[in-house]
């Protein structure tokens, strides 16, 4: 049974981080933040509901960096029980999905409950002050296959953001594998 996001907490403000890229660089909030907002997703390499959405993650960003919205994306999910999620694996995961925005990784899982991150993948979208707008879905899946009709809700709420500086009230919350947290 897949795990659903919680209602758009609208205004909450990003919180700080510095975590490691797979291209070997530290990344921080400040680094990434758009012009005219940021999208922050937790996301990892094994999930199905992340695989099934990857190459459309891939468009919207690469859109969303036209219209000034950066994009990030977190892996927090424990590498050791998890093994498919390692650094190595996501630098590979990374490349091989032409990722063009930074993937990087919480090895501490302290960014990811920072963020009251759930599932994979779990998006974060914020205006250009860095409060959260959009707390939803990529698009709808049927058997972990997009259900295609246009623009993705994400792709939508993104562009509404970074024109108005608000997300849509209606919002569909993002379902996904739980995030593997490391139990010590």
């Amino acid at each position: 049974m897949p795990v659903q996001t919680p209602i758009c907490d609208f205004g909450k403000k990003a919180l700080p981080f510095e975590l490691k890229s797979t291209d070997n660089k530290i990344i921080s909030l400040d680094n990434i933040k758009g012009e005219n907002g940021t999208l922050i997703m937790f996301i990892c390499n094994h999930c199905p509901y992340v695989k099934a959405v990857t190459k459309e993650i891939v468009e919207d960003c690469n859109e969303l960096k036209k219209i000034g919205i950066n994009s990030v994306a977190i892996c927090s999910n424990d590498f050791v029980n998890y093994p498919e999620d390692s650094f190595e694996n996501m630098i590979q995961f990374s490349n091989d999905n032409k990722f063009s925005f930074p993937y990087l990784i919480d090895e501490t899982q302290e960014i990811a409950k920072a963020y009251d991150a759930v599932c994979t993948p779990d998006f974060f979208g914020y205006n250009k002050n860095l409060e959260l707008q959009y707390r939803g879905r990529l698009r709808e899946l049927k058997n972990f296959v997009p259900v295609k009709d246009g623009e993705s809700d994400l792709l939508k709420a993104m562009r509404q953001v970074a024109e108005k500086g608000c997300g849509p009230q209606d919002q569909t919350p993002s379902a996904g594998c739980s995030i593997k947290w490391k139990y010590d």
